[in-house]
C-alpha cells in the first residue's frame, strides 16, 4: 500500500479524492476499531465514530485557516475519540433515564412531570420542523435501527445516512436549544439554582 504525507491526506481529502479515504480506512481504521473494542463497543461502532469523525476532518480541512498542529494520525484518533466518548456519554444517560423510570413511582415530583413535559413538546415541534429525510432517518436511529438497515429499508446509501444523521442531530440539537420554550426552561432552571445556593 502506497503512503501518503500528511500533506498529501489533507490535500487529497480538500479535493475529495475517495481513494485517500480507502488509504485512511485500511490505515487507521483498525486503530479505532481497538479504542473502541476496548470502552465497550462493537465493530458498528467503531465504523460509525470513524465515518463520523472523517466528516468531522472535512469540515475542518474545507476551512482555508485550518493548519494541521500534530499528526493526521493523532488529530483523528482524538477526534474519534472524543465522539466515542460523547456516544458513551448519551448511552449512560440513556440508561440513567430508563432506570429511573422504571422505578416503583412512590411521590413524582409534579415539577418534574411538567418538565417532561414541557420537553416532550418542545422535541416533537422541533422534530415536525426537520425535512422529511432527516425525520425518518432519525427516527429509525432512536430505535437503535443499524445504518445499514436504514440505508436498506429507505432506499438510501449507507454513507448518505451515516452524513444525514450526523446533521440532522446536530440540526436538531441547535434548533432544541433556540426554542424559545427550551431557553424559558433553562433560564428558569438556572434561576432555581441561584435561589437554592
Amino acid at each position: 500500500m502506497r503512503e501518503f504525507s500528511d500533506i498529501e491526506i489533507i490535500d487529497c481529502l480538500r479535493k475529495r479524492q475517495s481513494y485517500v479515504v480507502r488509504y485512511l480506512s485500511e490505515r487507521y481504521l483498525p486503530l479505532i476499531r481497538m479504542m473502541v473494542f476496548q470502552n465497550g463497543g462493537s465493530s458498528e461502532d467503531a465504523q460509525d465514530v470513524f465515518q463520523d469523525g472523517l466528516v468531522i476532518m472535512l469540515e475542518k480541512i474545507d476551512d482555508p485557516d485550518f493548519v494541521l498542529q500534530c499528526k493526521f494520525k493523532t488529530y483523528l484518533y482524538c477526534v474519534c475519540e472524543n465522539l466515542w466518548k460523547t456516544v458513551l456519554d448519551k448511552r449512560k444517560a440513556a440508561s440513567n433515564y430508563r432506570a429511573k423510570n422504571n422505578e416503583p413511582a412512590v411521590e413524582k415530583d409534579i415539577s418534574e412531570a411538567i418538565d417532561r413535559k414541557l420537553y416532550d413538546d418542545i422535541f416533537k415541534e422541533v422534530y415536525e420542523t426537520l425535512d422529511e429525510a432527516s425525520r425518518n432517518i432519525l427516527n429509525l436511529y432512536w430505535q437503535d435501527v443499524s445504518a445499514q438497515e436504514i440505508a436498506e429499508r429507505l432506499g438510501y446509501t449507507y454513507g448518505y445516512v451515516r452524513k444525514k444523521k450526523w446533521e440532522a442531530q446536530n440540526d436538531f440539537a441547535r434548533r432544541v436549544k433556540e426554542h424559545p420554550g427550551y431557553i424559558n426552561i433553562v433560564k428558569s432552571e438556572y434561576v432555581v439554582k441561584a435561589v437554592v445556593k
